[in-house]
């Protein structure tokens, strides 16, 4: 790992000064950063959470985290829209804070995350950043080649067989997470089977 100036933390939560170890889907207690200020966007807010909320389904345990993203050969981050207008209707007038670290002591957990590094104690927050609206940031920074966005009509047939796969996958291991399979029971209505819809 090279040693970065600072890392970086999204969250929608204000006036952190210490980050504590969360479990996410992972299942280890870890503090994630990123060395690249652009690739914590995309925590600003989570599809799932977000959609259950707006829509009453009404859970009251652990989010899972949904991540539509992966990397380009460069090292940027690539967010794919997987249904329409995920990106707008998963972002869009969402705020939060992008907070800055400048001591880590690396946890050693190893993800398959290009500048991502976790710590498995506490670290003390150096910096805030408000964003107002994660939407906007995330296309700011897709126009200064930051993040590469792939739209739900630029999928090719390729990726949307394997989505179909995927999503057949997720719904069927989603057993502990009702809120989940709630998400993708109505974000995907077509690629789930009719046996596992109920």
């Amino acid at each position: 790992m090279s040693r970065k100036d600072f890392y970086y933390h999204a969250s929608p939560v204000e006036g952190l000064t210490r980050l504590e170890p969360r479990i996410s889907n992972h299942g280890v207690p870890l503090v994630y950063l990123s060395g690249k200020r652009e690739n914590v966007l995309v925590y600003l807010s989570n599809a799932v959470e977000k959609y259950c909320t707006d829509t009453g389904f009404a859970y009251t345990g652990q989010w899972h985290k949904w991540g539509p993203y992966g990397f380009d050969k460069d090292g940027r981050i690539r967010l794919e829209e997987y249904y329409p207008y995920a990106l707008e209707s998963t972002y869009r007038g969402v705020s939060g804070y992008i907070y800055s670290v400048d001591d880590i002591t690396d946890s050693g957990y190893e993800l398959s995350i290009p500048d991502a590094v976790t710590s498995s104690v506490a670290v003390s927050v150096c910096g805030t950043e408000y964003v107002p609206d994660a939407y906007e940031e995330i296309l700011k920074a897709e126009k200064s080649g930051l993040i590469c966005i792939t739209r739900f009509d630029e999928l090719t047939d390729n990726k949307k067989s394997w989505l179909k796969k995927v999503i057949a996958e997720e719904y069927d291991r989603a057993g502990a997470h009702p809120e989940y399979r709630y998400f993708l029971r109505n974000k995907f209505p077509e690629y789930t089977f009719d046996e596992i819809r109920n």
